[in-house]
């Protein structure tokens, strides 16, 4: 098993926040190049998502990368011409690696399970890519995101194909259409990861905060 299959499967089987910072931590400095071996295309595909989507021209808007990790989102990003792009997640390290990118306006460790020290309507897209996975982060979080999103404005997550039914996605999302906060413009199975000639991934979930 090399160093990177390890990791991947250390972080899956995180049991606490503590160690899953942790875990990442020490990642950090090999991450990109350890998914690069998985084919790993969920940022992009993540990022392309956005201005497919979004109401506002990419040099105008204000985009939030949650659970950005070492910033592969915000490099796709800033590549097709978004400049107000900020950043948050659990580890201090991935945040450091993404703040050598020049991707990103801030980076702020932020523990998304708890409420963001954000306003309102803060921001006109949101992305987390790689964030709703086993050993990371369930639905929960899902309405603190959409709240710090403008009207209109939109949020773009992947989310592995097994924890959606798992912890029931589908569930919070109806919830969330029913209460009238957003509307689903997307919900499509891509693979975006390979282990050997076996690929994997998960859904990518676009929704407008109404």
């Amino acid at each position: 098993m090399s160093s990177n299959d390890r990791f991947l499967d250390r972080v899956f089987a995180a049991k606490s926040k503590d160690e899953s910072r942790q875990l990442y931590d020490q990642w950090a400095s090999s991450y990109d190049a350890d998914m690069q071996t998985y084919s790993f295309t969920a940022p992009q595909i993540v990022a392309e998502m956005v201005p497919k989507y979004l109401k506002v021209s990419p040099k105008d808007a204000v985009v939030v990368d949650a659970g950005c990790g070492s910033g592969l989102v915000g490099v796709t990003l800033h590549q097709s011409g978004f400049k107000t792009i900020d950043g948050l997640d659990l580890s201090e390290g991935m945040l450091k690696v993404a703040e050598k990118t020049g991707a990103y306006r801030k980076l702020e460790v932020t523990d998304l399970t708890q409420r963001l020290n954000i306003e309102d309507g803060t921001y006109d897209g949101l992305t987390c890519s790689g964030t709703f996975t086993h050993g990371h982060v369930g639905p929960e979080p899902l309405p603190e995101l959409v709240r710090i999103v403008k009207a209109g404005g939109i949020l773009v997550a992947t989310i592995l194909e097994s924890f959606w039914k798992e912890f029931d996605f589908e569930m919070v999302v109806k919830g969330l259409e029913e209460r009238g906060m957003v509307e689903m413009l997307e919900n499509n199975l891509h693979s975006y990861r390979k282990f050997g000639d076996e690929e994997s991934g998960g859904l990518v979930l676009v929704l407008r905060k109404l």
